[in-house]
């Protein structure tokens, strides 16, 4: 497998920011570094690999809160989300006050994601699908090569993302589970944005809210 990834729990929330990297060139992206950026940093070190640029699937803080810091310290560009979580993005420092975290700074990324979009890590292309619902903007990232998705806190092993935050909305979100995510293999593993990993086809056999079974 040309891509690999680590998982490195962050921030208070148990966030799985997950560091993505190129097995040929070893040119990494950091993706979702919602804080702990000692954490992140000593995980590359482990790694041996080159930080290239942060991926972020959408701008809750505990997904984005170390963003702006990263970027600055390690000279780093920021692709994603989708522009739809831009005010996610302004409002950082009140998002802070609601979940005690440290106020982050504000950021502006270096390119906005849409639907169809590419990204690259090293050598290696990642798919975007826009997948609205948990938060307006959200991405997930789809390596096709090794089958695996980074999908967020779209969908978990056994749950979905939660819609009750401003502009979420649950029929979104289960369309953006059922028709951009599942179709792209039950054989698909994703990495989540906390808890343990799963695959497509276990959460459609399973999963309460979109499994194949349920209305």
């Amino acid at each position: 497998m040309s891509l690999k990834y680590k998982i490195v729990p962050v921030t208070p929330f148990e966030q799985n920011c997950t560091l993505l990297w190129c097995t040929e060139t070893h040119k990494a992206a950091v993706v979702d570094p919602g804080g702990d950026l000692d954490r992140i940093l000593a995980a590359a070190e482990d790694e041996g690999v080159i930080l290239e640029k942060i991926l972020l699937t959408h701008a809750h803080i505990d997904h984005a809160g170390g963003t702006a810091e990263l970027a600055k310290s390690a000279g780093l560009p920021i692709e994603g989300p989708h522009k739809d979580d831009n005010f996610w993005i302004q409002g950082l420092a009140m998002q802070a006050q609601m979940f005690g975290f440290p106020a982050p700074e504000v950021f502006t990324p270096n390119r906005w994601l849409e639907d169809g979009d590419t990204v690259t890590v090293g050598n290696e292309t990642l798919e975007v699908l826009h997948t609205p619902g948990h938060t307006p903007g959200h991405v997930v990232f789809f390596h096709r090569g090794s089958k695996l998705a980074q999908v967020g806190d779209v969908l978990f092993n056994g749950s979905i993302g939660r819609t009750d935050f401003p502009k979420g909305d649950y029929n979104t979100l289960i369309h953006s589970i059922r028709e951009k995510l599942f179709p792209l293999g039950d054989d698909v593993s994703f990495i989540c944005g906390h808890g343990p990993m799963s695959t497509f086809g276990q959460e459609r056999a399973t999963n309460p809210f979109v499994s194949d079974h349920r209305g």
